[in-house]
C-alpha cells in the first residue's frame, strides 16, 4: 500500500452528556487516488470518498451487479454470497458475508432511489437467514462522478442509532471496508 494514514481527531462534541469525537482518516491507496473515511459519531454518519482509476460505467457496474459485487465486497478471507438482487427502486439485495469456517452474516438492502450512473440510495439492515431484518438499520447514499478517466464514489451512511453505528465499527467495519475497496481496486485494474 502506497501512502500513509493521517488521523486527525477534531474538537470534542457534546451530545446527550457523552463526549463524542469526530474521527477522520485519509489514506492514499495508490498513487494519486483519494480514499477519505470519516466517522462522525455526533451525527451518526460515516462519510467515504474513494477514487478509482477506471471509467464510471465499470465502477457503477461493480456496485450494482451481484455477480461483480460478490467478487470484491467481502474483505478477505471472507466471501460474499448474494441470494438475490433486484437493482430497481423498491428492489432488494439479500446477501451474506461468509467466513472461511462457513459462518454467514446476512443483510438486506432495499433500493430507495436510483439515478443511473450518478446516484443510488438504499436502506441496509442486518438480517437472519430467513430474511427477517434486525432493526435499526442504516441509509446509504452513493454518488458517482468521473473526471479524466477516474471515477469518484462518495458514500454517506446514516445510522438510525449510535449503538448500531458503534456495533458496526466494533465488528470491524472500518478495516473491512478499506479491504473491500482494495479488492475493488484490484478487480477494476484486471478489467481494464
Amino acid at each position: 500500500m502506497v501512502g500513509q494514514i493521517k488521523e486527525n481527531v477534531g474538537d470534542p462534541v457534546q451530545s446527550t452528556g457523552q463526549r463524542i469525537i469526530n474521527i477522520k482518516k485519509t489514506e492514499k491507496m495508490t498513487e494519486n487516488l483519494l480514499f477519505d473515511f470519516t466517522v462522525d459519531k455526533a451525527a451518526k454518519k460515516v462519510f467515504i470518498t474513494r477514487e478509482f482509476d477506471a471509467e464510471l460505467s465499470l465502477v457503477w457496474d461493480a456496485f450494482t451487479k451481484a455477480e461483480i459485487l460478490d467478487q470484491w465486497v467481502a474483505p478477505k478471507p471472507w466471501t460474499s454470497k448474494t441470494k438475490f438482487m433486484d437493482f430497481k427502486v423498491g428492489g432488494r439485495r439479500f446477501y451474506a458475508m461468509v467466513s472461511p469456517e462457513g459462518l454467514e452474516r446476512w443483510a438486506i438492502q432495499k433500493y430507495t432511489s436510483i439515478s443511473p450512473k450518478t446516484n443510488f440510495k438504499l436502506f441496509n439492515s442486518f438480517a437472519d437467514k430467513d430474511e427477517n431484518p434486525e432493526l435499526p438499520g442504516s441509509d446509504w447514499d452513493y454518488t458517482f462522478s468521473e473526471q479524466n478517466g477516474k471515477t469518484k464514489v462518495n458514500i454517506i451512511i446514516y445510522n438510525e442509532s449510535l449503538a448500531r453505528m458503534e456495533k458496526m465499527i466494533e465488528m470491524g467495519f472500518t478495516e473491512g471496508f478499506k479491504a473491500s475497496m482494495k479488492n475493488l481496486e484490484s478487480l477494476l485494474a484486471s478489467r481494464k
